[in-house]
């Protein structure tokens, strides 16, 4: 899909590209200038008429039919600029970074953060290939109104020197609450744009995780900072110790990549202690450490690998490691980062493929069941089963059927 949409914005020349402005918030000492806590710099990188993005919605319309519902909002030009902000991980300060998408016209507008699915490429962090297929209709949607982060996470973008921390509860949510604290600086102190405060957060598979979790934070912890009005989280893996348990009674599992990715995220924050070869058959013991340098597309990394599960794990692996001790820190890593359904007071919407074989779609059953067990009522939360859709094909339904959610709701307003 990315070469289509990048032919059509090469076809359709009117395309407004605005010369980058950067500004570095530190080494101004004009005392005038406002004060930032989390917002480190920002640049402009491109803009679009609105016109451009109806014309090229035209275009797409019959293959992605759901947009249709989407291209009657657009109203506004857009503005995309990256931006550089203060975080923390393991209790050290760290500069992140991620894409602000900022419809240009009379405020306020809703912020929507959306929290993108697993990626091992430094290439592809949104703020450095914002022209990729699913940023660039993010980009679009824009322009119906929404304020849209996304950040980079840790590992990549201006953090490309460290590891990811794939699937961490801790560090995902702490980044992404911190972008939006930098785009609330960004919008008050340098754009004059006004936002109404309300909060929308969505996301797909590791970002459909991210998205429930950050759910979760902003309702215990954050409540007064943000206005979450909708969450909208699609195929992810809520339970990681339910994926570990699908992929081991499984004979083969077709990405690997996803299960070397954990161990390579957990053993460098030392939450698994136990050596990969203990997990894992030779050679992959001692290959999947080196796999995750920022510069291999997971199917690269799955041909590194194997989609045998046999060869894969090794046998002592496979029978015992729900029981045996030097397993435990696998297992706690496991169920530690894994979403735990409670009594949420956010409306939530999750979406997911029946045919995906990577995330199975019955861990989106079992946690909406979760929820409503915890108390959610059925009014408040909604599944809704992406019909024949499998992991890769329902991206883009699902970040679509997500945006119109949130536009209705915004009307109902």
């Amino acid at each position: 899909m990315q070469h289509k949409i990048l032919s059509k914005i090469l076809f359709f020349s009117f395309i407004i590209l605005l010369s980058a402005s950067c500004k570095d918030l530190f080494d101004n000492d004009d005392d005038s200038q406002p004060k930032d806590e989390y917002l480190v710099d920002y640049q402009l990188e491109k803009s679009y008429l609105p016109v451009f993005i109806e014309t090229l919605f035209d275009q797409l319309v019959d293959e992605y039919p759901e947009l249709s519902a989407i291209q009657n909002k657009v109203d506004h030009g857009v503005m995309i600029y990256s931006i550089k902000y203060n975080t923390t991980f393991q209790e050290e300060n760290v500069v992140a970074s991620g894409l602000v998408c900022i419809p240009i016209g009379e405020g306020p507008f809703p912020v929507l953060s959306y929290q993108n699915g697993t990626n091992t490429l430094h290439s592809n962090a949104p703020s450095v290939n914002p022209d990729r297929d699913l940023y660039l209709l993010l980009e679009f949607a824009a322009s119906t109104g929404f304020i849209i982060t996304i950040p980079d996470y840790l590992g990549f973008g201006t953090t490309s020197n460290m590891f990811h921390p794939y699937l961490d509860e801790e560090s995902t949510v702490q980044t992404v609450i911190d972008m939006l604290r930098a785009v609330k600086e960004l919008n008050e102190n340098y754009l004059d744009v006004t936002s109404s405060n309300d909060l929308y957060i969505t996301g797909y598979s590791q970002g459909g995780w991210s998205t429930l979790q950050v759910q979760k934070a902003i309702e215990e912890n954050y409540s007064d900072e943000f206005n979450l009005v909708a969450s909208s989280a699609s195929a992810g893996p809520y339970d990681i110790n339910f994926i570990n348990e699908y992929i081991t009674s499984q004979t083969t599992y077709p990405m690997p990549y996803f299960v070397g990715y954990m161990y390579n995220s957990y053993s460098n924050m030392e939450l698994i202690t136990t050596p990969a070869e203990e997990m894992f058959r030779e050679p992959y013991d001692s290959k999947i450490p080196t796999l995750f340098d920022g510069t291999k597309t997971g199917e690269e990394i799955n041909a590194e690998l194997t989609t045998t599960v046999a060869d894969l794990f090794t046998a002592d692996y496979l029978e015992n490691y729900k029981t045996a001790e030097k397993y435990s820190s696998v297992i706690n890593s496991l169920e530690a980062n894994s979403v735990e359904a409670w009594n949420t007071s956010t409306q939530t919407l999750l979406l997911h493929g029946t045919d995906d074989e990577f995330v199975p779609f019955q861990l989106s059953s079992n946690i909406y069941q979760d929820f409503i067990s915890a108390g959610v009522s059925e009014n408040d939360i909604t599944l809704v089963p992406l019909a024949g859709k499998g992991h890769v094909s329902g991206i883009i339904p699902a970040g679509l059927a997500s945006i119109k959610w949130f536009l209705d709701l915004e009307e109902q307003d």
